[in-house]
């Protein structure tokens, strides 16, 4: 029943987290999750459930949003129902950055509503900025 993100080692999807929640422990190897925003390929009506390794979930992140960022500051932009790592790198105007995903060499622009501080942990969260 615990809430988590789970972080995608899928082509294509590398440096992505989805909320899900844990619908079944497998010891220290392995967790079944129900997925929030992604749907069964087979049943589109039915949410995507999926066993993954322990070092693809971490806890579901508190809420924290920001008025700005930074450049250089790392996010995740929530696009394709996920939250995706990236960096800022530029800004539009008050309400709009570049982000660029190094995973995938591009840079999108996002409304503020659409980013948060990029988050890591290692037992707390910690806020990091890129050099």
């Amino acid at each position: 029943g615990d809430e988590v993100e789970v972080c995608s080692k899928q082509v294509g999807f590398v440096g992505s987290y989805y909320a899900a929640i844990v619908i079944n422990n497998y010891g220290n190897q392995s967790y079944a999750v129900r997925y929030k925003n992604l749907v069964s390929e087979d049943d589109e009506s039915q949410p995507l459930i999926e066993i993954v390794s322990t070092d693809e979930v971490r806890p579901m992140p508190h809420n924290v949003s920001a008025n700005e960022f930074s450049l250089y500051d790392g996010v995740d932009a929530y696009d394709n129902d996920g939250w995706w790592v990236g960096t800022i790198y530029g800004k539009q105007d008050s309400r709009h950055y570049y982000v660029f995903f190094d995973a995938y060499g591009v840079e999108i622009l996002y409304p503020l509503s659409h980013l948060r501080p990029h988050r890591e942990t290692n037992g707390m969260w910690v806020t990091k900025k890129r050099v």
